[in-house]
């Protein structure tokens, strides 16, 4: 296969894998497998945010969730630490189920190891790959989760969560952020965020 037949092939199969999910959610009158939707939208992000990002990165931002539900956070303690728990195990499995489908599609070991080495946020601020994969994941989260992550949480807390995404962005992602499509609450609540 050539370079650009591979990469069309691991992304098919990562979406084959997401389509499993049994969660689900509403996008533009559309029904969608929750974590495929969650992939496509890393991808669309990635693209407009560095469209000159590299295999591993571009392959990492597709399979960032992939097959999230089989290790749901209810299985942990409701606790901080058994959500930290929870967080380094599915990146243990986000790794592994990764590197299956590249393995079988045809990759090297050197693209896999980069690709769960970006799966488990290592050095970020100081790896250029894997801050850009956490600009991108904090883009997402705030363009597509955040508001209905805010009608859940108290004001506090949502603004402490935002301050702590806004630590892990890089100056561009930040100035990204500051571009996006927000609602007024939402734009609001970033601005209390940033002030505090």
């Amino acid at each position: 296969m050539t370079a650009k037949e591979l990469h069309q092939e691991a992304f098919y199969r990562f979406d084959m894998a997401n389509e499993q999910d049994p969660n689900t959610e509403r996008y533009q009158g559309k029904t969608y497998p929750k974590e495929l939707l969650y992939a496509q939208r890393m991808t669309e992000q990635l693209n407009a945010f560095a469209p000159e990002a590299s295999v591993a990165l571009q392959l990492t931002a597709r399979c960032q969730h992939i097959c999230r539900w089989e290790i749901p956070r209810d299985s942990y303690e409701m606790n901080r630490e058994g959500y930290l728990r929870w967080r380094q195990d599915l990146k243990k499995f986000h790794a592994k189920k990764a590197a299956e489908i590249l393995s079988a599609v045809g990759y090297d070991e050197e693209t896999i190891a980069q690709v769960a080495f970006l799966l488990g946020k290592k050095q970020l601020k100081k790896n250029a790959d894997t801050q850009t994969l956490e600009d991108v994941i904090c883009l997402v989260f705030l363009e597509h989760y955040f508001e209905a992550f805010a009608e859940k949480h108290p004001e506090d807390k949502t603004i402490a969560i935002l301050q702590k995404t806004w630590r892990k962005m890089s100056e561009k992602g930040q100035q990204a952020a500051l571009s996006l499509p927000l609602s007024d609450k939402a734009s609001n609540l970033i601005k209390q965020a940033l002030s505090a």
